[in-house]
């Protein structure tokens, strides 16, 4: 299948002002320039010269996990009752019916990260997923990260209930001291591997889903928005070698120079808000400007539902009002959003391999009056606006 007569937007390079991608097996086997009297057929799709963009990408939300509409019975988001839960799975809470899996595909994202909130300091595991299927075992790219959170939520959480972590030396601490046991546990399992008469370690559970993170396979996903707790993510990170992620980072461009020479990761957002707690008072729409302006990749997220997914353009617009230049804005939603995520193997850029993730969009995306016209995952088109 050909999407021809396309000004496409590869992420890879300057736009192409009229070509041509050629689709087989769910993935993108040919970008080119279309010659002229290049011939089609009634199977392939006209864009009629509209803008194809690599399908957007959300690096950060809460997706299925808190339902729309639907209160407690739909809120698997935080499970409060224990301060450290590494080996919570996001797959197991997922709801691939909630209707914002539409409202996010029908808009042009379509693939997200998701999993567990910010109330526990080790809150569970990541989950990037596509937003077009039923079954989110269907769905799932791959497991991303594991979410740790520093400041006012864990605190707020457990002071209500009067038990640790209440200030935030003890979130840091419950942290380092899950790190430590996962990694005893893991020299402890390596020992016994290697020697037969070294009896193996218990089973921990906890412990077992920390190794992914420990071996570099996933990355730490710190949620963090003051400039004390992003220091704070980056100094644990160093202390256990941890491959990390910045998320929210709303105090960033208090600090930019400093996280640019970090060479830190930033996921920004959620953007269109209000500064609704204390630790957002320092929110401003040009930090993610400011974080791009001094090194720092970022991605642009809306933490939905806090901003409704299907917003991600809207809030990547506000950033370029605020001095994001335009070409950043729309890599923040694709390729950067898909590096920092770790799964730019797969999506993010329209280039040969990758999946035939596209949407074809009648203008900018970036205004408002924009509307996605074609979407199409894994080759095939899910929603076609007439």
């Amino acid at each position: 299948m050909y999407l021809y007569n396309a000004k496409i937007y590869t992420m890879t390079g300057e736009p192409i002002q009229k070509g041509f991608v050629r689709v087989e097996n769910s993935k993108i086997a040919e970008v080119s320039p279309q010659p002229e009297g290049m011939e089609f057929s009634r199977e392939d799709f006209n864009c009629r010269g509209k803008l194809l963009f690599p399908g957007l990408i959300d690096a950060h939300t809460h997706l299925g996990i808190i339902e729309d509409g639907m209160g407690f019975e739909g809120d698997d988001c935080n499970e409060q009752t224990d301060p450290v839960t590494p080996h919570l799975r996001a797959v197991d809470a997922v709801n691939p019916m909630d209707d914002c899996f539409f409202e996010a595909l029908s808009a042009g994202i379509t693939s997200v990260v998701t999993g567990p909130g910010s109330a526990n300091p080790v809150s569970g595991e990541l989950i990037a997923v596509k937003t077009a299927g039923k079954r989110i075992d269907d769905m799932l790219i791959r497991r991303v990260g594991m979410k740790f959170a520093l400041g006012e939520n864990p605190k707020t959480v457990y002071n209500e209930k009067e038990t640790t972590p209440v200030t935030r030396m003890a979130t840091a601490a419950l942290i380092r001291e899950a790190l430590f046991k996962a990694k005893k546990y893991e020299k402890d399992l390596k020992a016994s591997k290697e020697d037969s008469e070294i009896d193996p370690p218990e089973f921990d559970m906890k412990c077992e889903a920390l190794l992914p993170l420990l071996r570099g396979e996933v990355r730490a996903h710190f949620h963090c928005h003051r400039a004390d707790d992003i220091f704070t993510a980056i100094r644990i990170s160093k202390e256990f070698g941890l491959d990390y992620v910045l998320v929210h980072a709303t105090e960033g461009h208090l600090a930019a120079e400093i996280l640019g020479d970090e060479k830190a990761r930033a996921i920004v957002g959620p953007i269109i808000c209000d500064r609704s707690k204390p630790e957002m008072k320092r929110l401003s729409t040009a930090n993610a400007m400011q974080l791009s302006k001094n090194g720092v990749k970022i991605a642009i997220c809306t933490d939905h539902p806090v901003i409704p997914v299907q917003y991600l353009p809207m809030s990547a617009a506000v950033a370029v009002k605020a001095g994001l230049p335009e070409d950043e804005a729309f890599k923040a939603m694709t390729i950067y959003a898909a590096e920092i995520a770790g799964i730019s193997d797969r999506v993010g850029s329209i280039e040969k391999g990758k999946d035939a993730d596209m949407v074809l969009f009648d203008k900018n995306p970036l205004e408002i009056m924009s509307r996605a016209k074609m979407v199409m995952v894994d080759g095939k088109i899910c929603f076609l606006d007439k």
